[in-house]
């Protein structure tokens, strides 16, 4: 992420952590798969931030809610969904590295 044209690994790692708490609880079925595989994979971790970056954006939409952007909050939900099927396949695929 880009703050005043330095790279911020902390924000970064904020909203990776963040995307990662809230995909633990939009997916139960997954949560512990999603615990072991990201502390080993930079993957993941990536999807988990682009995750926590489109639904606080989602979030902020909806809290100021206008007419005019229910085109905007349509294409950010369908963005999480999209993410969020994205960490599914992610964890089946990767389901015999959480045995190892």
């Amino acid at each position: 992420m880009e703050r005043d044209g330095k790279h911020s690994s902390g924000a970064s790692t904020d909203l990776a952590q963040s995307g990662l708490l809230k995909l633990m609880l939009r997916l139960p079925s997954i949560r512990g798969r999603l615990q072991i595989l990201a502390g080993h994979s930079p993957s993941l971790m990536e999807l988990c931030e682009a995750y926590g970056e489109a639904s606080a954006a989602l979030e902020r939409l909806e809290n100021g809610r206008l007419s005019q952007e229910a085109a905007l909050i349509a294409e950010y939900r369908s963005v999480c969904s999209e993410i969020e099927a994205d960490v599914i396949k992610y964890c089946l695929d990767n389901r015999d590295s959480t045995l190892k």
